[in-house]
């Protein structure tokens, strides 16, 4: 493993890169938003001025008939109402095209944006020559894949298209589409919890966090408990704060996995990974929503954390200390690398499974698992995974 002051420094220069890119963010969306506002205003201002001019128009050429031609075709009663209807048809003509302009500018200006433009990308992983079968004794795991993640191609595979149960890995897709409708303000925004959530989590034998009715908890704790101690009440919590229902934030996490390009072979149910035949997809698809959360700050800062304590509350004056015991029981194994993140599931008819992201020899990988008899072996099959088929000589992207 690296020196422990090297991971200080790692961490130090990974912080400043996430700050960075927190500055360039919000630079970019007050730029975005001046830009739109004075885009408005041309745009109103355009209007006006042919509106008036319009209207002078109709008003001289009025004036300028004959008195006696209002003895044949009454210009006062019949004409000057269809002036009006044309000069507001013509105001609102012009109107939505200011909108319409207006959007599109900005619109171009957001997909002008290298930031904007790998916001929502969908992955694909090739097999290659080079991909090979996993058939090591040593991997107990029913299903696995072994992704490069910087050069977008399988490495190694085990019923890597198969339907499997994800269990808890849901909550990946849970922190991700919650991360992309937040500001690191808005992470200091407090959430009340309810019996309903609290209940919920109770009666389907989730784990928890230890959240209680009427505790009012940071979502940036909701988010630290939703992945290290795979709380179903924080998750739950944190549907609710998203999108108001649960019901409603599934459909975005469905929505996700369609943007994604995986909704053919994946479909979820719930945010926190409870059974259900319909709560399915693969560990390829997985992968691919890993890849998805490695790319957003927020995600990655969440499903990379060891150990982590809530703020401070009425009900738990000390916080309450949570950790990432997959990362925390992996990182003294030697695996010529180091795993990053993480996040672990289990249910019966999946048995444990486990995504993973790591950088070994200069190179990030992705490999997820399912159907390991315990949480320890599943560990080891990553291990096995990693040592085994990660090539020896780097690869370069």
């Amino acid at each position: 493993m690296e020196p422990y002051f090297d991971e200080q420094e790692e961490d130090r220069e990974f912080l400043a890169r996430c700050e960075a890119r927190r500055r360039r963010r919000l630079e970019r969306q007050k730029r975005l938003r001046r830009q739109r506002m004075i885009k408005r205003g041309v745009c109103l201002g355009i209007l006006a001025v042919l509106i008036v001019s319009v209207s002078f128009a109709l008003r001289s050429c009025h004036k300028s008939e004959p008195e006696n031609a209002g003895l044949e075709i009454q210009p006062m009663e019949t004409i000057a109402p269809t002036d009006k209807q044309l000069v507001d048809e013509l105001a609102e003509k012009l109107r939505q095209a200011g909108e319409n302009a207006g959007m599109t500018d900005s619109t171009k200006a957001e997909e002008d944006s290298p930031e904007q433009e790998e916001a929502h990308p969908a992955y694909q992983f090739a097999d290659t020559e080079d991909t090979v079968p996993i058939t090591s004794a040593e991997v107990i795991s029913s299903n696995a894949i072994l992704i490069d993640e910087n050069a977008n191609v399988i490495v190694a595979s085990k019923g890597a298209k198969e339907r499997i149960y994800p269990a808890s890995m849901t909550k990946v897709l849970t922190v991700l589409v919650a991360a992309e409708q937040i500001t690191e303000e808005e992470l200091d925004d407090t959430f009340t919890m309810t019996l309903e959530i609290t209940d919920y989590a109770y009666v389907n034998d989730c784990s928890a966090v230890g959240f209680v009715d009427g505790e009012e908890v940071t979502v940036r704790d909701l988010f630290y408990g939703t992945v290290l101690p795979s709380g179903g009440d924080a998750a739950l919590g944190l549907a609710t704060y998203i999108a108001g229902s649960h019901e409603d934030f599934v459909a975005q996490m469905n929505a996700k996995l369609e943007e994604l390009g995986i909704a053919g072979s994946a479909h979820f149910t719930n945010c926190i990974g409870l059974y259900d035949d319909n709560h399915y997809c693969t560990v390829y698809d997985m992968a691919v929503i890993m890849k998805a959360a490695m790319q957003n700050d927020l995600c990655r800062e969440f499903l990379s954390a060891h150990t982590y304590t809530t703020a401070p509350t009425e009900e738990h004056p000390d916080g309450i200390t949570i950790s990432n015991w997959f990362l925390r029981k992996i990182e003294d194994k030697d695996m010529g690398g180091e795993v990053l993140s993480g996040k672990t599931g289990y249910v019966v008819q999946s048995r444990n499974c486990a995504v993973s992201y790591s950088r070994i020899r200069g190179t990030t990988y992705i490999c997820v698992t399912t159907g390991a008899t315990s949480n320890w072996r599943c560990i080891y099959d990553h291990v096995e995974i990693y040592n085994r088929y990660v090539p020896s000589k780097e690869i370069t992207a």
